[in-house]
């Protein structure tokens, strides 16, 4: 990753870390697919007005609270974005975390989750192009 770009990723989670987050629903997250659904909730794409649309992939931890544990972590973008592209869906996917932070674990989900990465993809085009992986 070029050298700026670890400079927005930091900025990204800054924005992040420094503002309070909003549980967005009521609901207990109480299973992994949980986690997932509510996330999905909180997701809003850029406007494609101020970037195409990519897939990107984030690593992130909670603790029991349901907080953030450390730095969120880029762990895929789509290779064709532009750099304009990274630096908004980086921008929204801060943004989703954001809202959906603290996590409303149930109490057996809190002891289950804390920790643990969970890799989370924000999808925003219809199909993702074929990758050049091969398998045996």
């Amino acid at each position: 990753m070029a050298r700026w770009g670890k400079k927005l990723l930091l900025a990204a989670a800054t924005l992040l870390l420094g503002v309070s987050g909003a549980v967005a629903e009521d609901a207990q997250v109480d299973t992994i697919k949980d986690v997932f659904q509510h996330l999905r909730t909180c997701w809003k794409p850029p406007p494609a007005a101020k970037a195409r649309p990519i897939d990107i992939t984030v690593v992130v931890s909670f603790n029991r609270s349901g907080n953030i544990l450390g730095h969120p972590r880029i762990s895929y973008e789509s290779a064709e974005a532009s750099d304009n592209d990274r630096l908004q869906y980086r921008i929204a996917v801060m943004e989703a975390l954001q809202r959906c932070t603290p996590m409303p674990f149930t109490d057996a989900m809190a002891g289950a989750a804390a920790g643990r990465p969970f890799a989370i993809q924000f999808r925003s085009r219809k199909t993702s192009p074929p990758t050049q992986e091969r398998r045996a």
